[in-house]
């Protein structure tokens, strides 16, 4: 099977467990090869965001065009985007891509609670659903994409449909933020709906888990797959990760991308 090429649009994360590094970790972990336009630099850990140093936007964009250039893309994803700026910008470059799958994790707050985006990036937010294959937010951002109130798994479903009808593009609803034993979360694809279930791991080591997620989906898109598979494999490998985690920090710790396992001296076994 060929490496597919899956180029990541987002924020650093200097903790290491979300953003451009557990991006990173998950496309390799699934078989693809990162690249990267950063769009931010933040100072932060498993406590809180202390500061966000957005990029210029011409630095985003000559990332992407030398990467595009050069390389060439499979897939996309989309994740913390640094301005209403970029954000437009960013969309417009993109559109030129052709089809090649875009999957876009609209971040709005960090784990710790910290803001992410303004009121200005958020609406902008609608340009690159535009120009998306696939939309991922949780609960609490689908309520501010919806404009809908969110409780129940039935009201996070009615918002995702109002959202796929309203943007076009389809929507992964992510149950997490919902409460219960099991999380479901919702596929809206064509005015379709697939729901993916999965029993609640309790644990605070969930930070870079929309991150993960969102690129995991955007490696099985490059690899081919069709997107329920894509978004099943993401899901079961971002709930492994969880499952994994090292428990660093004193708050919202990073997932376990290597599954508890040293890669290569797994391979060296075989």
């Amino acid at each position: 099977m060929s490496v597919p090429r899956i180029l990541i649009i987002a924020g650093s994360d200097s903790g290491g467990g979300a953003g451009i590094q557990a991006d990173i970790k998950t496309v390799t972990m699934l078989g693809g090869h990162a690249m990267t336009a950063i769009t931010a630099v933040t100072a932060q850990n498993t406590l809180t965001v202390e500061e966000v140093l957005p990029l210029p936007t011409a630095m985003v964009l000559k990332q992407i065009d030398l990467v595009v250039h050069d390389l060439g893309v499979d897939a996309v994803k989309i994740g913390m985007i640094g301005s209403a700026q970029t954000a437009a910008a960013v969309a417009d470059r993109l559109e030129r891509l052709g089809p090649v799958p875009i999957v876009f994790d609209p971040v709005m707050v960090a784990t710790s609670g910290s803001v992410l985006a303004d009121d200005d990036t958020i609406a902008a937010f609608r340009r690159l659903m535009a120009i998306a294959s696939l939309v991922t937010p949780n609960a609490p951002e689908l309520e501010v994409l919806s404009g809908r109130q969110i409780g129940t798994v039935a009201e996070l479903q009615e918002a995702a449909m109002a959202l796929e009808q309203d943007s076009g593009t389809p929507v992964l609803a992510k149950g997490g933020h919902i409460g219960g034993a099991i999380v479901i979360d919702t596929l809206i694809a064509g005015g379709a709906l697939t729901q993916f279930q999965s029993t609640r791991i309790h644990s605070s080591n969930t930070h870079g888990t929309g991150c993960t997620l969102a690129s995991g989906i955007a490696c099985g898109l490059g690899q081919g797959r069709q997107l329920p598979e894509a978004v099943e494999r993401a899901r079961n490998y971002t709930f492994a990760a969880i499952q994994s985690a090292p428990g660093f920090g004193h708050a919202h710790g990073p997932l376990g991308h290597a599954l508890g396992t040293i890669p290569f001296e797994a391979v060296q076994r075989l």
